[in-house]
């Protein structure tokens, strides 16, 4: 099966990490916890989830990996400012390989500048931050766009994980 990256830090919304992580080990995928640093221990903002960070963003590539998923919350701000963290993102969509992101990850695509004339959706606050990058932003549960799915909410947490799977299947296929 798929090996995932999830890039995580501090303050990521809980559920937007833990449904879809329980989801994809339940289908068989492996889950690599990737974050600014490793062993580091981030926590979730609304349940105070642990996740302990299994590999540093400086020390991994895409090759590494089949599939990303950015959690939102504050972690995707987080991420964001760190430059190795936006381009290994970046550097994940433009590679065709699956990415997944929710609520607030596509904010490190936007700072990778890899969005422009995609489609893809996000929390209401960085609306016009995915138009300012030059994404046709769409107010969908779930968006896909070539080889990214996006999701707005917590909502949509249930169609984010369906399409996800979808995706990796699809992936692994080929």
């Amino acid at each position: 099966m798929s090996k995932i990256a999830v890039i995580i830090a501090d303050l990521f919304e809980d559920s937007e990490y833990v449904e879809p992580a329980a989801a994809f080990k339940k289908a068989g995928h492996e889950l690599v916890h990737v974050g600014l640093e490793k062993n580091a221990v981030v926590q979730g903002k609304s349940k105070g989830t642990r996740v302990k960070v299994e590999e540093a963003v400086a020390d991994v590539s895409v090759e590494d990996f089949d599939a990303l998923l950015i959690p939102g919350g504050f972690s995707p701000d987080k991420l964001r400012a760190d430059e190795k963290a936006a381009r290994f993102c970046g550097d994940f969509l433009v590679s065709g390989k699956p990415l997944f992101a929710i609520c607030h990850g596509p904010q490190l695509l936007i700072t990778a500048d890899v969005l422009r004339g995609r489609k893809v959706t996000g929390w209401k606050s960085i609306i016009q931050d995915i138009k300012n990058a030059g994404a046709q932003f769409l107010d969908q549960k779930v968006v896909e766009d070539g080889n990214m799915i996006s999701s707005r909410q917590p909502s949509d947490i249930p169609d984010f994980i369906a399409a996800s799977l979808k995706k990796l299947k699809v992936s692994s296929e080929q």
